[in-house]
């Protein structure tokens, strides 16, 4: 697939991030877009932004659906199809993602189902609810989002990251078996999975809204902290709020790579059939990092070598 001009693309998490940057380049090419998120409001502005620059004649359909629930999934397809006035798709992307759910010990299960349901169901039920559409066109890419966490199981010592690894290493592992399936049974569809490193979004503070609504859980995050050997007793709750708000601001702002640079290296990896698109500097230094000494992946050593590499910011 070389070019986007013509073709249809569905994009999960469509309303910020990465999801909002691949509607806005693909419709840029002509590629009408389809697209679901939990949010209306921010899907609205993605496609206010999509509208102003589509060529004449593109489309662009939004729907709110949650991509863990199956049944909203299933009933997006039927939109799509409904809205769009078509039966098949050509591009799949099943970008959607939340953090969360840190430790399986001592961290809310609901939480952490809920992280692990987004980030690997939202892909499964992606792939099963638009595979009939993907199979009756021409030519088809499935574009599924995991991360450096689906092949490094971790964010340094003293931080569990359970939920989000093993749904990101999920992803990982069933696009990579994936291509296989497809080859034999649907050679005109390619896949990739997508491994992002740091990627300057809203994923923190949108994290956050899902699991825990509006209301930030200060005694939660005093205790997460506290396990980290962050005490903060000498804070208001105040100021714990104002922390927790800047540390989402700054993941979004001092990010090394954006959701733009990211969206352009994934649709520039699909006109390549590239199978394996990692993102960003941060991602390919990680990955050769961990290939070089797998078995000191996870000790304290390693964590200090990575924080003080420059190659990755270079």
């Amino acid at each position: 697939m070389k070019d986007f001009a013509g073709k249809t693309a569905v994009i999960t998490g469509g309303g910020t991030g990465m999801g909002r940057e691949l509607a806005l380049q693909l419709v840029a090419e002509g590629c009408n877009v389809a697209m679901c998120d939990v949010s209306a409001l921010n899907m609205a502005e993605t496609k206010r932004r999509c509208v102003e620059q589509a060529p004449q004649g593109t489309r662009v359909a939004t729907y709110v659906a949650d991509v863990s629930i199956e049944a909203q999934v299933n009933d997006w397809a039927a939109a799509v199809a409904r809205e769009l006035d078509t039966d098949h798709i050509h591009l799949l992307f099943n970008n959607a993602g939340i953090g969360g759910g840190g430790s399986i010990v001592s961290g809310d299960r609901a939480q952490w189902e809920k992280t692990f349901n987004v980030c690997w169901g939202g892909v499964y039920h992606g792939t099963r609810a638009f595979l009939p559409m993907l199979m009756k066109a021409r030519e088809g890419h499935i574009v599924n989002t995991s991360s450096v966490n689906g092949f490094w199981a971790s964010i340094g010592p003293g931080r569990p990251h359970t939920a989000y690894c093993a749904a990101k290493f999920a992803v990982k592992g069933f696009t990579e078996a994936l291509m296989t399936d497809l080859a034999v049974n649907a050679p005109h569809i390619k896949c990739s999975v997508v491994m992002p490193g740091h990627i300057g979004t809203e994923i923190v503070a949108n994290s956050r809204k899902i699991l825990s609504g509006d209301a930030i859980d200060v005694p939660a995050v005093r205790k997460a902290l506290a396990a980290q050997g962050v005490n903060l007793v000498a804070m208001t709750d105040d100021q714990v709020r104002e922390m927790v708000h800047a540390q989402a601001a700054g993941f979004r702002d001092n990010a090394p790579t954006s959701a733009a640079q990211a969206a352009k290296i994934i649709l520039d990896g699909v006109k390549a059939e590239r199978w394996r698109i990692l993102v960003g500097k941060d991602a390919e230094f990680l990955d050769r990092s961990v290939r070089a000494t797998p078995e000191d992946a996870y000790g304290p050593a390693f964590f200090e070598a990575l924080v003080k590499g420059t190659e990755w910011r270079v």
